[in-house]
């Protein structure tokens, strides 16, 4: 394999990225290399720490998140000593001598003193999931987006990145359904539950990461593409069940004993590999025997088989003797009384003598507190029996009624009109308190008027 060979204007340290180019203008066109090309200091500073063994790399890491979780700026040597006496001297002065050339440590002759660059702050935020690792990577990609949504630094690179990672997921969920295994279908079901409480708890700035993206174009394109992800990844759910309820359905259970196909695999996973090699030697070594042979018994079972399955031809049944249809009577269904004792009500006052009962105008009237507050036999009547008359009140005169036969018909003839008032007057009735004033009048003595031409 031929190795990358660096210009041979430059010695390696000073190379710049736009040298490795066929086009070094090509840099400009990427926002990154652009971006990567501007941090130069930030850069070294990275080579320079992780250059060398990985013990001493892991010891110049320690050191620096050490100095930085003090919360002081300024350090004297004292102080480092005080902070690093677990440490052999050699090797804290080399990791010092290191953090000076990298520009991470600044020393001040006249205080006497070390100083903290910014470069190593950002060195440790870039280096936290490395020594606070989070249980999984949406998580710590979710807290970022989350966190810089709301310092309003949000970059496009980071939607994408958590773009990827709902994808990544997506896929792995796929296969998981997809293998049909059951022990890694519920493993994956675990993380997937896991997963969408966090999209759920991220979900308020996850939607307005993609309302506010309007106007830059690479974050609105990754927003959208975001929410695709996001919804593809949600609407698992019920793949997962499917593929559940179907394992569920196969899985066997061994006889009387409760103990299921699921319960072996678990087993078998428990044992160790010398432990299994025993048991498939013991079981492809025992040949397998028959321990009660019957004749006479596999004989009765085997006839009883045959006969329960055996299909019978279907036997001429004849037909059922005659018989003398019971006596029924057609009864109609039966009006409540009250609709009769009404008519009878009206009946009887229509043969009252006019002069007992006349208005003004000379024609005979009645009230309908009268109709309606009592019953046939004097008695208060109950709110069912007066909301029921008075919706039969209405009837008395009506065009279409008077046709019908029976007791609503007769209603109908009677000889009264009704006209209600607008007051409402009160009643010492038990069941009714107010009732609207109302009358009913005979219209057979009302007075004819003469029309002249």
């Amino acid at each position: 394999m031929r190795a990358l060979a660096t210009p041979n204007t430059q010695p390696e340290g000073d190379s710049k990225l736009g040298d490795y180019f066929r086009d070094p203008d090509a840099v400009l066109d990427s926002p990154t290399a652009w971006a990567l090309e501007n941090n130069t200091e930030l850069v070294d500073a990275l080579r320079s720490l992780f250059q060398g063994a990985g013990g001493l790399v892991r010891l110049r890491v320690w050191m620096l998140f050490t100095l930085v979780s003090q919360g002081k700026a300024y350090l004297t040597r004292e102080e480092l000593d005080q902070h690093f006496y677990a440490v052999r001297p050699e090797a804290v002065d080399s990791v010092v001598k290191r953090f000076r050339e990298a520009a991470v440590l600044t020393w001040d002759d006249s205080m006497r003193q070390y100083g903290l660059s910014p470069i190593a702050q950002r060195i440790v935020n870039m280096l936290a999931p490395v020594v606070e690792p989070v249980s999984d990577d949406l998580a710590g990609l979710l807290s970022q987006v989350v966190g810089a949504d709301q310092l309003g630094t949000l970059q496009g690179n980071q939607v994408h990145m958590l773009q990827a990672q709902l994808v990544r997921l997506h896929h792995e969920f796929s296969d998981a359904i997809a293998s049909g295994s059951e022990f890694r279908l519920r493993e994956a079901r675990r993380r997937y539950d896991r997963a969408a409480r966090l999209i759920d708890k991220a979900s308020d700035t996850i939607t307005a990461i993609i309302s506010n993206a309007r106007g830059q174009r690479t974050l609105e394109q990754v927003a959208r593409a975001l929410g695709l992800a996001q919804s593809r990844l949600l609407a698992m759910a019920s793949q997962f069940n499917r593929a559940l309820q179907q394992v569920d359905r196969q899985r066997v259970t061994l006889g009387t004993t409760g103990i299921t196909s699921t319960d072996v695999k678990l087993w078998l996973q428990t044992q160790a590999q010398t432990q299994l090699q025993h048991l498939t030697e013991l079981a492809l070594n025992r040949s397998v025997a028959v321990v009660v042979f019957a004749h006479h018994e596999m004989l009765d079972v085997t006839e009883a088989e045959f006969a329960r399955d055996r299909f019978e031809a279907l036997r001429p049944e004849p037909l059922p003797a005659a018989q003398v249809a019971p006596q029924g009577d057609l009864a109609a269904v039966a009006l409540p009384q009250e609709l009769r004792d009404l008519s009878a009500l009206l009946a009887d006052w229509a043969h009252v003598e006019s002069g007992e009962a006349v208005n003004a105008g000379g024609v005979v009237v009645r009230t309908v507190h009268a109709a309606l507050l009592e019953d046939a036999n004097g008695v208060a009547a109950r709110y069912a029996q007066v909301a029921y008359k008075a919706q039969l009140l209405p009837l008395l005169g009506d065009a279409q009624a008077k046709g019908l036969p029976g007791a609503t018909g007769d209603l109908a003839r009677q000889p009264w009109r009704l006209r209600w008032d607008n007051d409402l007057s009160t009643s010492e009735h038990p069941a009714i308190t107010h009732l609207s004033s109302g009358q009913l009048e005979h219209f057979s003595t009302t007075p004819t008027q003469t029309h002249h031409d």
